[in-house]
């Protein structure tokens, strides 16, 4: 798991037990709500905490773009000429909410699996596994696809997944980002940015890590969350003159920042921001930055969604043309449907029924998945014992006011070597 998606948030998430399912339920077909000619609907769920502490719009990313990809296979005729029948739930970023919505979803739809979960507190993750449903695609906010069988994060986990996160407790994550910065740019001194509030700071010391073993320079910085003195902050960047800002804060903080930045005329190589961030909005978010927007940089392990070169790109914008904005994470939640619908066909494909197990045997086969080119090769194994380095590869886009986010390289092959660093989540 590419640890720069534990700063979409400035809490992280951890789960809770609940009661577990029936055996019967692990094979039962869903209940026939609106049959067609073609066949009984497939019902899918998915969770979003489209209302939540950090804002409406945080978590609904994976899910409008995974809406939009069923949409698309319905008109052209489900799977197997069975439609997919979508059922939402937000969980209000709440604990309580989050295993209210895997009660609704599991219990009440017996839905065939959940797909593009987004969520800031995945509290139900241990009764979703503990009821064999698998949970395809979901962005890694917290630990829960690194700690139990049947949920599939988007990104992939080496880790033994027995019901404790990763290994011993503890996560790996590369410092492919600071690599690429190094290598490719020059860049030695790097900045982290952090409030002071207790997940935003750990976050802050990994980042410091990952940089220090990469041979930089860092300097640490750290602002008030109710009341953050920005201007400080960049006056000392600029002073201490940074190649490079790292920061573990939301996208309105971050664009505090930047003005900041512009204000005192700090400029740097890269304003390096994570994947939650890299979207059609930054014009507005950015609107009174226009130096610091322009040096923004995004990273993450999925193709960049204005890439319309690509055919697979190409076919989400046709499909989302509407959209009044588009972003990564929309087209991560496109890809998690797309890999939901593949495992499916698969089912329907070997003569039988498109169960919960049998799209869990799919899930769990070993085989690495790229989502037609959307992704960089998903893989989950089961190691024993975590990776002291890994080669890793990396997507990577810049802001251009002129052209928008414009794709740096080749993403299968920007790859490096590197540590994988330990740390709790």
């Amino acid at each position: 798991m590419p640890v720069a998606v534990l700063a979409v948030a400035v809490l992280l998430a951890g789960t809770a037990c609940g009661s577990r399912l029936p055996e019967s339920d692990f094979e039962a077909r869903p209940p026939t709500s609106r049959g067609t000619p073609q066949g009984l609907p497939l019902r899918v769920g998915i969770i979003a905490s489209a209302t939540s502490p950090v804002g409406g719009s945080a978590f609904t990313g994976p899910r409008d773009g995974a809406e939009a990809y069923f949409a698309r296979l319905n008109d052209r005729g489900g799977v197997g000429g069975r439609p997919v029948e979508v059922h939402t739930c937000d969980d209000g970023g709440s604990g309580v909410g989050n295993n209210e919505c895997v009660h609704k979803l599991l219990d009440e739809k017996k839905v065939v699996a959940l797909v593009a979960t987004t969520v800031l507190d995945y509290a139900g993750a241990a009764r979703v596994s503990r009821a064999r449903v698998p949970d395809i695609g979901g962005q890694p906010v917290g630990p829960a696809y690194d700690t139990h069988p049947h949920l599939y994060g988007i990104y992939g986990s080496l880790a033994p997944r027995t019901g404790r996160p990763g290994w011993d407790g503890r996560l790996y994550g590369g410092t492919e980002v600071y690599r690429y910065f190094k290598r490719e740019h020059g860049a030695r001194t790097a900045a982290v940015v952090s409030y002071n509030q207790a997940a935003s700071a750990a976050y802050a010391r990994l980042v410091k890590r990952g940089l220090e073993a990469e041979g930089y320079e860092v300097v640490t910085e750290q602002v008030d969350f109710a009341l953050p003195n920005f201007r400080a902050v960049a006056a000392d960047l600029k002073a201490r003159d940074a190649d490079l800002v790292f920061d573990t804060m939301d996208t309105h903080g971050n664009a505090q920042l930047c003005e900041a930045m512009d204000d005192v005329g700090a400029e740097v190589t890269a304003k390096v921001t994570n994947v939650q961030n890299w979207s059609s909005t930054v014009a507005d978010d950015y609107k009174d930055a226009p130096r610091c927007r322009n040096a923004l940089w995004a990273t993450g392990s999925s193709r960049n969604h204005e890439d319309t070169g690509h055919p697979a790109v190409r076919a989400f914008r046709a499909a989302t043309k509407d959209a009044k904005t588009h972003s990564q994470w929309q087209l991560e939640g496109w890809a998690a449907a797309m890999w939901f619908t593949e495992a499916a066909r698969s089912c329907a494909a070997s003569g039988g029924d498109v169960t919960r197990a049998c799209v869990d045997r799919y899930m769990s086969r070993g085989a690495p998945y790229d989502a037609d080119g959307l992704l960089l090769p998903v893989t989950y194994e089961r190691r024993a014992k975590p990776p002291r380095t890994r080669e890793t590869c990396l997507s990577v886009a810049r802001w251009k006011d002129s052209a928008g986010w414009v794709t740096q390289g080749d993403m299968n092959r920007t790859c490096f070597d590197v540590p994988q660093l330990s740390y709790q989540p």
